[in-house]
């Protein structure tokens, strides 16, 4: 029997989708040995998610680009202008339940990314892991936004989203989605940012190295997806090609805005390792 189903607990993100509509996203993607990233998780004393890998690289790479971290700010009657950002902000996606029991999304913004540690995003990312991530506090406006009428809902997420330059504490400047945690190679969405970032899952492939040797390797496909008003496909793909760098070669330990020292990827070497479940 056919049902009607009101929706409440998603309206944020229908009125999200609305504004996302108007971007110009053009679609990217690389596979991405992450034998590197497989070797540091082998190593570590805790257990870090693929996404805090990919935030970790992407706060360097985006702010040695600021024309990628960075957003349209349209006017009526005068000429658009971009807006670059000094810092970067990423924003997660979440998969969660809301109050009422329904399967939400909701966006977790975690800034400072150029200088963050893998260990500072790893902890804000497993606090939204929480079952209960719904009721946090910075979800306060999503809940207060799902309960107004429509019109009226509409409209106080268009007024949060008409400076351009509070953009970063509503939609952050990069957003990272991943479904890794199922048999899923790639996708892609927009993320209301000019850069979005998502992840497939992590799965042996054949590799060849630099000698012509084949051999398996865990690899994952990266997807780019970029709002064209705001930067122009070769230097997306500049952004693309050194975030793989960055996953392939990286050393994990930079505090600061420099770029992650590089080892050669054939000297690390990845072991049997299940892919992990990771936030969104």
């Amino acid at each position: 029997m056919t049902t009607a189903h009101a929706v409440r607990d998603r309206r944020h993100t229908l009125y999200f989708l609305e504004y996302a509509a108007r971007q110009r996203p053009v679609f990217l993607d690389t596979d991405v040995d992450m034998g590197a990233v497989h070797a540091h998780r082998a190593a570590a004393e805790r257990r870090y998610s693929t996404v805090t890998y990919v935030l970790y690289a992407a706060g360097r790479v985006l702010h040695r680009h600021p024309e990628a971290n960075a957003v349209l700010a349209p006017r009526r009657l005068r000429a658009p202008r971009i807006v670059r950002f000094p810092s970067v902000t990423g924003k997660l996606a979440l998969d969660a339940k809301s109050a009422g029991g329904e399967r939400v999304v909701l966006s977790a913004l975690i800034p400072g990314l150029e200088t963050a540690t893998l260990d500072s995003i790893q902890d804000q990312v497993d606090r939204y892991r929480s079952p209960d991530v719904a009721t946090l506090p910075e979800f306060g406006g999503v809940r207060a936004l799902v309960r107004l009428p429509v019109w009226l809902g509409r409209a106080a997420f268009a007024h949060a989203l008409r400076s351009a330059r509070r953009r970063p504490s509503v939609l952050g400047t990069v957003s990272v989605s991943s479904l890794g945690h199922r048999p899923v190679d790639g996708f892609h969405s927009t993320g209301g940012t000019a850069v979005t970032l998502t992840c497939g899952r992590t799965t042996p492939r054949p590799v060849v190295r630099e000698d012509g040797t084949i051999e398996a390797a865990p690899v994952m496909r990266l997807g780019l997806a970029f709002d064209h008003r705001v930067l122009d496909g070769a230097a997306a793909a500049d952004v693309l090609g050194e975030l793989t760098d960055a996953l392939e070669h990286g050393s994990w330990e930079a505090t600061s805005d420099a770029p992650p020292r590089l080892a050669p990827v054939a000297e690390l070497r990845s072991p049997s390792r299940a892919p992990d479940r990771p936030a969104g």
